[in-house]
């Protein structure tokens, strides 16, 4: 049986045994189920490592490999876990092979002048200014705002593009995401303050020139 996390709950852990017996049974329907539940959280996990390309090939790799490796699942995470910290793990061989930076210890924490805004569990400790309705409605029907958070996100470190991805985007626990990652939690911290500090200036520089 799986092992359930603290924001899994008891359906969600019947259909995660349900779909492990049906990929050791060879079951089409479980696996095409699978791929249906678990992609999307698996993408982003490659994504965070990888360029959008490379990141589909490592998902699809993982999934053809997942019919064998099935058996050897022993059920100590959840498999969303299990198949995310298999993404990872070949993301990061990758980047190897490509003599490209992985990911490792943090050990520089926030700029002393953005320090104040965050509240050590990562989250904003001061409030940002408040945004009218109609200028927020306006900006993304334009796209223009979340056309230059896309960017910002994607030219952010690869550790913090990680950690921001499953955590903010993703929804995935702390735990989850030191697994997956196989960082530390206060690695894993550091990477979200510093990520979210980049957003907050940009955002901020957006709001009062209009520029990405």
């Amino acid at each position: 049986m799986a092992k359930a996390t603290g924001d899994e709950s008891p359906a969600d852990a019947l259909i995660e045994d349900t779909l492990i017996a049906g990929l050791r049974a060879g079951d089409a329907k479980a696996y095409q189920d699978a791929v249906r539940c678990y992609s999307s959280v698996m993408l982003a996990t490659a994504r965070g490592m990888l360029d959008p390309a490379a990141a589909e090939d490592v998902v699809q790799d993982t999934w053809l490999a997942v019919v064998d490796a099935i058996h050897k699942f022993e059920g100590r995470s959840s498999l969303k876990t299990w198949l995310c910290t298999i993404v990872a793990n070949r993301a990061r061989n990758r980047l190897r092979k490509s003599s490209r930076e992985t990911l490792t210890d943090i050990t520089e924490w926030l700029e002393p002048d953005m320090a104040d805004r965050f509240a050590s569990d990562g989250h904003w400790g001061q409030p940002t200014r408040s945004w009218g309705h109609n200028e927020i409605e306006n900006l993304f029907e334009q796209h223009a705002l979340q056309d230059c958070l896309d960017k910002h996100i994607e030219r952010l470190p690869e550790n913090q593009r990680s950690v921001l991805t499953l955590t903010d985007l993703k929804q995935l626990s702390a735990d989850d995401v030191c697994n997956i990652l196989e960082m530390s939690a206060s690695n894993v911290r550091v990477a979200l303050h510093r990520a979210r500090q980049r957003l907050f200036t940009m955002i901020e520089g957006f709001r009062e020139t209009g520029e990405c």
